[in-house]
């Protein structure tokens, strides 16, 4: 197969998708402009937990994966490009500069029958309204009648061992039926099922709709959390109790927060669009950000009045936080509610180490120390918090300390959980 496919961002997104095109042998040119990461890549180290090493360097050994921080190293063109940058917040604003970036690149290098298509989570409207025109102005090509566009939702789930890329159904759309058969030919290379929608919009507003749905029902159960806690009430013997309903009813844990892209981010991108076209709030959104970016203010909270039972207070304490990432079995620090967890800690004076082997050392949070999981490193503390539960962590090392357990993953007369 002879046809090049250009992969614009290699994280968490792009990264696992690269590797299955060239597993299935497209030439793939993934371009990242972050130079450490991409000399990681050149030397077959990979920084994406669910992107083995041995499978980036059987990529490498194929000849048919360039990773390179420079769009001109695809200034021959391409057949197919997949959009799949940050579209981070930016007080409050969706910040689209990264794919207006990748657009303005791509317009320059897109030739008659290319395929573009953007999997970066957005707003409905991204595609058709910003995309497209980018694409048309730098190219001087007509988009539909020269070129195909297309809009597919990434469904990543790190650290996901049953719903990998390949496993997990794929939303795909176009900008009209040549682009959606196009989009549609591609993914069907790559994945088992492909899901196609009438529209744009519509594929840009699931994306949207699933992780609004996670993010409000998250927000329920840690509300619920709180509240059944001062209420003397077991929140997690309820939810166990409910889980037995075949009908119904669909599991949530709470937890100490949210992190990530998906659920901080995610759902604000549909909230600010329905206030900024319609003029209205969305006030599902609205209240589950506001409760689940509190639940690191609970679990402070609840770890202080666990060392006063202790007759200790925070401050001068020594704290250990098990597990930085914002997610089991990652190592992604992206609005870990970890980190704002250790920022209170700190300010209200306690001294704070922490524990995440796949945590690397270029996102370890500053005035944090690192250790390990030892009981050499647990006999020098005066508490510990169960942030992230990771597969492979010796838990049994913290018996005897007092612990704040924000998964429900202990037991003992020393745990307390959330």
């Amino acid at each position: 197969m002879s046809i090049k496919v250009v992969v614009v961002g290699q994280g968490y997104v792009g990264l696992p998708l690269a590797m299955r095109a060239v597993e299935v042998g497209y030439r793939v040119v993934g371009v990242d402009l972050d130079v450490p990461r991409v000399e990681a890549l050149r030397a077959g180290r990979s920084y994406v937990d669910d992107v083995p090493d041995e499978v980036l360097r059987r990529a490498l050994l194929s000849g048919r994966y360039l990773a390179t921080a420079e769009h001109d190293d695809a200034s021959d063109g391409f057949d197919i490009a997949v959009v799949t940058v940050p579209t981070p917040l930016r007080e409050g604003l969706p910040d689209l500069s990264f794919v207006e970036s990748a657009a303005r690149s791509l317009a320059g290098r897109l030739r008659p029958g290319a395929l573009v298509v953007l999997e970066s989570t957005t707003y409905p409207g991204t595609t058709d309204d910003l995309l497209v025109p980018l694409l048309e102005q730098g190219s001087g090509l007509q988009a539909g009648a020269d070129f195909h566009v297309g809009y597919s939702p990434e469904r990543i789930d790190p650290g996901n061992r049953r719903w990998g890329f390949v496993e997990t159904p794929k939303v795909v759309s176009g900008i009209d039926e040549g682009s959606l058969a196009a989009v549609t030919a591609f993914y069907d290379d790559l994945v088992l099922r492909t899901v196609p929608v009438s529209g744009t919009r519509e594929a840009e507003l699931t994306k949207l709709l699933e992780n609004t749905f996670r993010h409000v029902n998250v927000a329920l159960v840690n509300e619920l959390a709180v509240f059944a806690h001062r209420l003397g009430v077991d929140v997690w013997e309820a939810i166990d109790a409910a889980s037995t309903k075949p009908f119904g009813f669909m599991r949530f844990t709470p937890g100490p927060g949210v992190g990530g892209h998906c659920l901080p981010i995610d759902p604000s991108y549909l909230s600010w669009q329905v206030r900024r076209e319609l003029g209205e709030p969305f006030r599902f959104v609205d209240l589950a950000n506001d409760v689940n970016e509190h639940m690191p203010d609970h679990v402070v909270d609840r770890v202080q009045a666990m060392l006063n039972d202790c007759s200790r207070s925070v401050r001068g304490s020594r704290v250990l936080l098990v597990g930085l990432a914002y997610k089991k079995n990652t190592g992604d620090v992206r609005e870990a509610p970890a980190l704002r967890i250790a920022e209170l800690l700190l300010r209200r004076g306690a001294v704070v180490v922490a524990v995440d082997e796949h945590v690397s050392e270029r996102d370890w949070p500053q005035g944090i120390r690192r250790v390990d999981l030892s009981a050499t490193v647990v006999a020098d503390v005066d508490a510990a918090v169960v942030v992230t539960d990771h597969d492979g962590l010796d838990l049994a090392v913290l018996d005897g300390v007092p612990t704040f357990d924000t998964r429900h993953v202990l037991t003992g007369d020393h745990v307390v959980v959330l």
